[in-house]
């Protein structure tokens, strides 16, 4: 049968058909392919990221090996002594003179000054050993030995002693003192130690009886707690002081953390949130001070509450909640939103970990190695102005770190363009582009600090607590707590020893006048072992 114009068409057009049907099979399965491998690169990076959680570098974990290595240190540093005094020993009974390796020690700092002096003269001989001669003192040689005395307990009885007139027999007799505890039996060292141990050392109050009964003294937990809420209520009213005094600055730091919360049968987590005054970064004459709030959850009511009134600038973190108090139409005003460059830096750490890692892998991403070596640079600088005053950081920052920021941006924007939405290095980007007025915002003010360290600095110590503690017992007690780490935190950024400090306020709050309570505050304060000392 002769071959057609007709047949060869409709086999030309099977042909065509047949090709674009293959092409199309083949395009789906490429396409299936690729994204099997990205799915499987995406899983890999998953499993990468739960590994290093689990098993990499944090700051807990960070700690803990700081621990290991000095316990490593202390071991070493007595395994040679010990064998340097055994060589001694074995060299006096031999007999012989035997040179051996002396490690080196560290230079002895002579003991502090304010410390109590106890003389022990060795006896002397009262004539020369020689021949007999009487002695004269030449001088004499000393040496300091550290000691402790282990703490001792002691009853104080006041006595107000009553005296009658021999004429008009009326009876005379001195007024009662103040107790720092109205009928209490404990004083005010006693209190402001259990209050010191249980919320600055996050030691609990069965801890802390238990303690006290091995060394004779039986105070009953529900007795402590007494006095733990008494100490709270007469220490209220300065912490309204530091409450204005930290809502008066013109920048702020916030933060928040978990809290877990004893309720029927079971825990929940509430929130403990720090709001910090710190000036010192840009010479700022006021002193540094923390607030602390307690609440139930995490909603963004409770920052709105905290921070009423306020109308300067917040550094924090991307944290929803506070996205209200920015908001234009908020009254009085909105607050301005400084970012936290360490936060952003961070979520390219840790792919950058994971590259350093893992080097040859696929997880690893060498973009987000440059946007911390580029982020990197920025902070080196900022070091070098720290504690400078804010017109001599904001000059700095203009001519050397504003180029730098400028061309941080570009390349991030660049190399965004051609990452996938699903990308985690983009995401990272975007945490950072999406805000990247709010992380700019340095560059215009010099008050502003990069970071936002100082918040969680001040949180740093409830996070570590939470573990011998456990958990709050109510709703009461977190907001207790939250009194207490303001006044023991605003103390340590003052550089003040908070127990000392607390054990003087509780002793003259009671009668110390209303109009001069800001004398009792940290940076007023002054410790009146060190007014003896200096009178001494």
């Amino acid at each position: 049968m002769p071959i057609t114009t007709d047949i060869l068409a409709d086999g030309v057009e099977a042909l065509k058909t047949a090709l674009v049907a293959e092409r199309q099979a083949r395009q789906e399965a490429e396409a299936r392919a690729t994204g099997a491998e990205a799915m499987v690169a995406h899983l890999k990076l998953v499993i990468a990221k739960l590994r290093r959680e689990r098993f990499g570098p944090s700051a807990e974990r960070g700690a803990k090996l700081l621990d290991q290595l000095e316990l490593q240190l202390e071991e070493l540093e007595a395994s040679a002594t010990e064998d340097e005094l055994a060589d001694k020993a074995k060299s006096a009974e031999a007999g012989t003179i035997i040179t051996s390796f002396t490690h080196k020690k560290p230079v002895r700092a002579p003991f502090p000054e304010h410390l109590p002096r106890e003389r022990v003269v060795i006896p002397t001989p009262t004539v020369c050993p020689c021949c007999g001669g009487k002695l004269a003192k030449l001088g004499e040689d000393i040496t300091e030995t550290l000691e402790v005395v282990p703490r001792q307990w002691k009853v104080v009885q006041t006595v107000r002693e009553k005296f009658t007139c021999r004429h008009c027999e009326k009876i005379t007799q001195p007024p009662a003192p103040f107790h720092t505890i109205a009928r209490g039996r404990a004083g005010a060292s006693l209190l402001a130690m259990i209050l010191c141990a249980k919320y600055g050392h996050h030691q609990p109050l069965n801890r802390q009886s238990e303690s006290f009964a091995r060394e004779g003294i039986d105070l009953d937990v529900s007795t402590m707690a007494d006095w733990v809420g008494a100490c709270t209520a007469n220490l209220a009213p300065l912490v309204e002081l530091i409450r204005s005094h930290v809502l008066g600055a013109a920048r702020l730091h916030g933060d928040d953390t978990t809290v877990p919360v004893l309720t029927t049968g079971k825990t929940m987590t509430g929130r403990v949130w720090a709001y910090v005054r710190d000036d010192r970064p840009f010479a700022g004459p006021a002193p540094p001070a923390a607030l602390f709030y307690y609440s139930r959850n995490r909603d963004g009511e409770h920052p709105k509450r905290h921070l009423a009134g306020y109308g300067g600038i917040l550094q924090a973190d991307a944290y929803g909640g506070f996205n209200g108090l920015y908001d234009a139409k908020r009254s009085p005003g909105p607050i301005t939103e400084a970012a936290c460059w360490s936060h952003g830096r961070r979520k390219f750490f840790v792919l950058a970990d994971l590259a350093k890692s893992a080097p040859g892998k696929k997880q690893g991403s060498p973009l987000a190695l440059e946007a911390v070596r580029q982020i990197d640079a920025i902070f080196a600088i900022e070091r070098e102005i720290n504690r400078l005053p804010a017109e001599q950081r904001l000059a700095v920052r203009t001519i050397r770190i504003a180029p730098l920021v400028s061309e941080l941006e570009s390349w991030m924007r660049s190399e965004r363009a051609r990452l996938s939405r699903h990308a985690d290095v983009a995401k990272a980007m975007d945490y950072m582009l999406k805000r990247w007025a709010a992380f700019t915002r340095f560059l215009s003010d010099g008050r502003i600090c990069l970071t936002n360290n100082a918040a969680e600095r001040a949180l740093r110590g409830i996070a570590i607590g939470r573990k011998n503690w456990l958990f709050a017992g109510s709703d009461r007690g977190g907001e207790r707590a939250a009194s207490m780490y303001t006044l023991i935190a605003t103390a340590k950024l003052n550089s003040i020893d908070p127990q000392a400090w607390l054990a003087d306020v509780l002793r003259r709050i009671a009668d110390h006048p209303a109009r001069r309570l800001h004398e009792l505050l940290p940076w007023n304060w002054h410790s009146p072992t060190a007014g003896l000392a200096v009178a001494a």
